[in-house]
């Protein structure tokens, strides 16, 4: 009998319950005895629906208050000396080290492999002991043991997790055995609960590794060799039969692989799977929302169930945090396209489907896969999936000018006469705080009760309140603040043909940071200017220049849910197509600083280097296409955050903005010595205030930063702005923060021109 289970289950409940308990808890309007009682209904809210879809086990250990990366810090008595904690540590001390707090700041945070959930980076030093403070892991396991026996707690690997820390003093590795020793304690601590099975992810195994990493895991192993439940190795993202004589030699007892991005590792697979262990085939893709061709799952998975019997297990192909929780609520979205998709509950329902199928057989779910069948066909053959002129335009691309009209060294002289900047300029990076009153009024607007008249002039004062604000901090290049703007992506895609837009299809980006995907369903063309109309009245109401804000295609197309049916690369022309076009109308509506957004460049790059080529050829590719048309002095920006750079500078060059800036204070301009040591050409600004932390920088902090930044980058080539965004913070530490860091851009004009 084949059986199901998940790897893992979203987080924030079915209408983000969980974000507004996290932030009524830092606003003091919770108590932490509250915020433990909403985390514990969501988990069994979670575990009653992995019940009901008959999976073979609940899956524990998934959920997290903030990350499951910093619970592993946690877990393994690993939070930083700097925060001097003592004791026990409590929900204020836990949410320090992601936030920050008005001694330290907060840890680094990064993309979680290519996918945009920000994991928070394990800090290790000299001085850094393991130990296991284990209290809420096994207690969220006795919870989830009360409602059912099968429960399968899952981890994050040991190599995993000292591979996706950060160290300075110390090598990595030879930490590997005092942590791997508290991993098999835990283990211990399982196998005296009588728990069967435990998933111990190691993502890794998607990346390229040296022969150190790949050797780190059979020392890792060897301390779970006893005492132990039996251990499923969780791979995902990618091909890992490469890695197979390293996987297999490992003491555990069965392998997930993910089927849906990499299908043809299953015959190697299959040939080399040792004789006890438990195939876990990651069919239903964890990462997309299309429904499942379930036909297909069992063509791969009958000859499967007959080789490999109870060692068959069927999963989505990685965890479902990366999905919307479910299609339920959502009762505005067309109904042919909602017939097409399936988020989280209807994936266990597809799992409840094929296991069935699998183990009495097609007859039994014959109505089930009908529906499926339906489903799929209407979907591949609708007529709202294909327009002929986006086709025209792309197969026309050979005859448009991919490259500005002369290099960036012109351009500069023109831009610089144009604009009169300063040395060191000062902006930000597009948007200002999201108030209650522009929340309100938005809300307002989509439920109807307040006429377009009325929100549009909302919306204008609220820009012309972020105006006033930055003319009196002294900011040189503006931004219209982005009131109008629910989030980057979607204010886009409302806006272009081919998009469709849920209520509820909430995902965690990081905390209680949650992004609402569109959908792309069909080809993507732009039928009218977008931003045009608000630029204008920006820039109408000052005489320095204003920002025309747009999100890039490559960005358009990672944080979005994307059709399968063609190539991404395909989709990503269309999108730039619809930028170039925006572009153009922004410039013509005279409109000379355009930034065009592509903090997700780096998150698309495979997970391997030997796809590196083929994905960068077409997003440099995109970039420049939606750029192209920009004239001379038209100076085009953009802004790429937490990510690492340093491998794919000479695709960012090949870029060729105007201007970049980046996310560099949490890493304390770490990751600006990269673009230095490659000399990159075009001006840079190297981010000085983390967004994500509510602590107002010093005068003091900024300065150092800067100081570190003129050591690698010359002078002459930097701009000063923060990390990202400000949608999220307040006004109040928002005017502190930029107001200290339009303070030090003056005092170094004042020492770099003396």
């Amino acid at each position: 009998m084949a059986i199901a289970h998940i790897l893992g289950y979203p987080r924030i409940g079915e209408k983000r319950a969980l974000k507004f308990a996290q932030e009524a808890f830092w606003n003091g309007e919770l108590t932490a005895a509250g915020l433990q009682e909403v985390g514990k209904g969501l988990r069994e809210q979670h575990w009653n629906k992995q019940q009901q879809a008959g999976l073979g086990f609940i899956t524990a250990g998934d959920f997290t208050f903030y990350d499951h990366v910093l619970d592993h810090v946690v877990l393994f008595g690993a939070a930083p000396a700097r925060f001097g904690f003592k004791g026990p540590l409590s929900e204020q001390d836990y949410f320090a080290m992601a936030r920050g707090n008005k001694a330290q700041p907060a840890m680094e945070m990064t993309k979680w492999f290519d996918t945009n959930y920000h994991y928070i980076v394990p800090e290790l030093n000299a001085d850094t002991s393991f130990s296991i403070n284990a209290h809420d892991f096994l207690s969220r396991l006795d919870e989830a043991q009360k409602l059912n026996k099968s429960v399968k707690p899952v981890l994050l690997g040991p190599v995993s997790l000292l591979y996706l820390s950060k160290a300075k003093g110390v090598d990595k590795l030879s930490l590997l055995d005092s942590l791997a020793e508290q991993y098999a304690n835990l283990l211990k601590e399982l196998h005296h609960r009588k728990i069967e099975w435990a998933q111990i992810d190691e993502p890794i195994f998607a990346l390229d590794l040296d022969d150190a990493w790949l050797k780190a895991f059979e020392r890792a192993y060897a301390w779970f060799r006893t005492s132990r439940p039996k251990l499923l190795l969780a791979t995902y993202f990618a091909n890992v039969a490469r890695y197979q004589g390293y996987i297999t030699s490992l003491p555990v007892d069965g392998v997930h692989i993910d089927l849906a991005r990499a299908p043809e590792q299953l015959a190697p697979w299959l040939n080399a799977l040792p004789g006890h262990w438990v195939l876990s085939a990651g069919v239903i893709d964890g990462r997309n929302i299309w429904r499942n061709d379930l036909d297909k799952s069992l063509e791969t998975l009958q000859p499967l169930a007959a080789k490999l019997g109870e060692r068959l297990w069927v999963a989505p192909s990685c965890s479902l945090l990366h999905t919307p929780v479910t299609l339920a609520h959502e009762e505005k979205l067309d109904v042919e396209i909602k017939s097409w998709l399936a988020f989280a509950d209807q994936k266990l329902q597809e799992l409840n489907i094929l296991v069935k199928a699998l183990n009495e057989g097609d007859e039994a779910v014959a109505t089930q896969l009908a529906e499926s069948r339906a489903a799929v066909q209407a979907r591949h053959s609708s007529p709202r999936v294909h327009a002929v002129a986006v086709k025209a335009r792309l197969a026309a691309l050979d005859k448009v000018n991919e490259d500005r009209a002369h290099a960036y060294a012109e351009r500069r002289k023109t831009q610089h006469e144009k604009l009169k900047l300063p040395l060191l300029p000062t902006t930000t990076i597009g948007s200002f705080p999201q108030t209650a009153e522009i929340r309100a009024s938005r809300a307002a607007f989509k439920k109807g009760d307040i006429a377009v008249n009325q929100y549009e002039a909302d919306m204008q004062a609220h820009i012309a309140y972020a105006i006033r604000e930055q003319e009196a901090l002294d900011i040189d290049v503006l931004v219209h603040g982005e009131a109008e703007r629910n989030d980057m992506v979607e204010y886009f895609g409302e806006q272009l043909a081919g998009y469709a837009f849920t209520q509820h299809g909430w995902v965690q980006s990081y905390g209680s940071r949650c992004v609402k995907p569109p959908v792309i369903y069909g080809d993507v063309y732009r039928p009218q200017p977008m931003t045009v109309e608000t630029a204008k009245y920006a820039q109408s109401l000052t005489s320095r220049p204003v920002k025309g804000m747009l999100t890039g295609p490559v960005t358009m197309l990672q944080w979005s849910f994307v059709r399968d049916d063609q190539p991404r690369q395909t989709t990503a022309l269309q999108l730039a197509l619809a930028i170039r076009d925006e572009v153009d109308d922004l410039q013509r509506a005279g409109i000379a600083v355009i930034q065009i957004d592509e903090p997700a460049f780096r998150e698309g790059l495979p997970l391997q280097g030997a796809e590196w080529k083929q994905y960068l050829t077409w997003a440099v590719r995109a970039f420049k296409l939606s750029a192209s048309v920009a004239d001379d002095s038209t100076q085009i920006h953009t802004h790429m955050c937490y990510s690492e750079f340093n491998d794919i500078l000479p695709a960012i060059a090949a870029m060729d903005a105007d201007v970049i800036t980046i996310e560099t204070s949490r890493s304390h301009m770490e990751l600006l010595d990269g673009f230095g040591e490659f000399k990159y050409p075009n001006e840079i600004g190297p981010g000085v205030y983390d967004i994500h932390s509510p602590r107002v920088p010093s005068e003091q902090e900024i300065r150092r930063l800067m100081q570190r930044a003129v050591e690698v980058v010359p002078v002459e080539q930097l701009w000063i702005n923060p990390d990202c965004g400000l949608k999220t913070r307040a006004w109040e530490e928002t005017r502190a923060a930029l107001d200290n860091m339009v303070k030090v851009a003056k005092q170094l004009r004042q020492e770099f021109t003396a």
